[in-house]
């Protein structure tokens, strides 16, 4: 073994990632490099959708087209993993035949480290007894009055007036504006 275990990035075929990843690991078996490639990872994170008030969540890779290999940088293992079906080649290399420069550790953390990607939280100036607009979902162009305020979930409760009786429904805050008074 020449080096230790780091982490280099791949540049594959949009669309590809996963049989990339899974060719890969077919290969490293097959020709018995288990001791010089470990890991391969397709960077993904799960995204909560509103739309139309309804929520979804579903998986999108971080980064289309590219692919992680934890390996030690050997001829072999270079060469294993450079002519594997799918990949265009390492980034970070220079010329048909030079190494690849390894991710940084920070680098590997903030990519593939186990805290899961929180959206942004939404900053929403109001308070309990406030009147609000909605903007979005079922009950878009509404307003209602604030009856509860949940800053961890980034939720709140509205009493909304329906024809002549009071609904109470739950929103996410970017549901929602304060109403200009």
């Amino acid at each position: 073994m020449e080096g230790r275990k780091e982490w280099y990035v791949l540049h594959t075929y949009s669309g590809y990632e996963n049989k990339v990843k899974e060719n890969i690991d077919l290969r490293k078996e097959s020709m018995d490099m288990e001791d010089n490639i470990f890991r391969v990872e397709v960077p993904e994170e799960e995204v909560t959708e509103v739309k139309d008030g309804e929520r979804t969540s579903k998986v999108e890779k971080t980064f289309p087209g590219y692919v992680l290999v934890e390996m030690i940088m050997s001829d072999d293992a270079w060469f294993v993993v450079r002519n594997t079906p799918g990949v265009t080649g390492f980034v970070g290399s220079h010329g048909a035949g030079s190494k690849p420069a390894p991710l940084l550790e920070e680098e590997v953390e903030a990519i593939l480290g186990d805290r899961p990607m929180k959206p942004a939280p939404v900053e929403l100036d109001v308070a309990v007894g406030d009147y609000v607009d909605i903007v979005d979902g079922p009950f878009a162009n509404f307003s209602g009055q604030i009856e509860e305020i949940s800053q961890e979930t980034q939720r709140l409760k509205v009493v909304l007036e329906m024809m002549g009786r009071e609904t109470v429904t739950e929103l996410d805050f970017a549901q929602v504006r304060p109403t200009n008074v």
